[in-house]
């Protein structure tokens, strides 16, 4: 498995990064089967340390997981706690999905654009429909079964996925909903 370690404006040490190396191993052999690549982030604000970890299965699925603490170590190993929990929580599932699959998980290119946020008190006229272009960012979209969309979003505590759907090739979108449960948008087209 690749490892990716940093740290934002602070220096990880080599003992930190074998430390961190260790305990994933351990985490991810229980549940994950193959896991292929995980970063991890450390990042320091006021007197509090933040790790946050991202893990892409061989599913085709990502687990993520954020920890703050006082000391470095401490919040690694918090992220570890919680990345150790969502697993485990999706462990049966995980290799359910991960037998099923023969190929790994599918992934289209797409472009994220972040919009400018408008007051209501600063819209004139026509140009306030649309917002100005803040970032511009590739990403990719999955093609996912409607389970493992709704799987990949609660592992990655996401509001929103948006996948290509494996029976139809056409895009959804699985989202939280303000009650709790979890939306499905499934277009039609029309014949």
């Amino acid at each position: 498995m690749r490892y990716q370690i940093s740290g934002k404006q602070i220096d990880i040490g080599e003992a930190l990064q074998i430390h961190v190396r260790t305990e994933m191993d351990d985490i991810l052999s229980k549940y994950a089967g193959r896991p292929t690549e995980a970063y991890v982030v450390f990042s320091k604000s006021g007197h509090e340390y933040a790790c946050e970890a991202v893990v892409h299965l061989s599913t085709g699925l990502t687990a993520q997981a954020t920890g703050k603490a006082p000391e470095i170590y401490a919040a690694f190993d918090s992220c570890g706690e919680k990345m150790d929990k969502q697993l485990r929580r999706y462990k049966r599932r995980l290799k359910d999905h991960h037998k099923e699959r023969s190929q790994p998980v599918e992934l289209s290119d797409a472009g994220s654009y972040i919009l400018e946020s408008r007051d209501e008190s600063d819209e004139t006229g026509d140009d306030a429909v649309s917002g100005m272009i803040v970032a511009e960012m590739e990403t990719k979209i999955p093609s996912l079964s409607v389970g493992e969309a709704v799987m990949q979003m609660e592992i990655a505590s996401a509001p929103v996925l948006v996948f290509r759907n494996e029976k139809n090739s056409g895009i959804n979108v699985v989202y939280r909903r303000d009650d709790g449960n979890i939306g499905w948008i499934d277009p039609r087209t029309s014949d």
